[in-house]
């Protein structure tokens, strides 16, 4: 997005601010609709981002394992810029637990009110890798099929067009976000809005990752796949 002598900034950490800011915004919404206190959910935010950005620095360096084990430096990278997204999801999830016990909170009551604004958020940060050009699809015939031309981009550089899996899972959590936004009150259990996102996101993302050019894990499925069945 913008370059000042060795200063970057990124369509993808851009977005990703815009999501948390936006998946936040919603889930005080929400807190304020069930009579919770809002402190608790500032603090259990902030865990939330530390915990879910290591999660997903691990996962990702999981993923590619073969590249970090060559490259060990790369894992302690500054810049930060390689992500999974279960990754974040585990590890902000984890420390969300550890914060709710060391507090005595219910974090099955935390984790409906995130579960409202988790969807909306990974859909903002969905337009950064699509304009950046990470987790790119397989080709296609498509019409909508997308080619990035600028060099910097994390996707091939060529004349092949490819499966916009960004915008894909971008209507996925769309999706997913109108569900559980329609669900919220009707729903009473404590913890089942956000076993609802989290069963809705994982099925979604299990087909979608077939049109995703990841590493293989195991079975001849990716590593999003595995965690996603679990």
């Amino acid at each position: 997005l913008l370059r000042l002598s060795h200063l970057e900034l990124r369509w993808y950490g851009v977005m990703l601010v815009l999501g948390v800011i936006a998946g936040l915004v919603v889930a005080l919404k929400e807190a304020k609709r069930k009579g919770m206190p809002l402190d608790p959910i500032y603090d259990a935010a902030l865990w939330a981002v530390i915990g879910g950005l290591l999660g997903a620095r691990v996962f990702h360096i999981l993923d590619f394992w073969d590249y970090y084990a060559s490259n060990p430096a790369a894992i302690f990278s500054l810049q930060f810029n390689g992500l999974a997204i279960y990754g974040g999801l585990v590890g902000g999830l984890l420390a969300v637990v550890i914060y709710a016990r060391w507090k005595r909170l219910s974090f099955w009551r935390l984790a409906d009110v995130a579960a409202v604004g988790l969807p909306l958020g990974q859909a903002v940060g969905r337009i950064g890798c699509l304009i950046n050009g990470c987790n790119y699809g397989t080709p296609t015939d498509l019409p909508w099929g997308v080619v990035w031309t600028n060099p910097a981009s994390m996707a091939p550089v060529n004349d092949v067009a490819r499966h916009p899996a960004q915008a894909y899972e971008l209507l996925l959590t769309l999706a997913i976000f109108g569900l559980v936004w329609a669900l919220r009150k009707r729903l009473q259990t404590d913890g089942l809005l956000f076993l609802v996102y989290f069963a809705a996101y994982s099925g979604g993302r299990f087909f979608l990752s077939f049109l995703r050019e990841d590493t293989i894990a195991l079975f001849g499925l990716r590593q999003a796949q595995l965690v996603g069945l679990a």
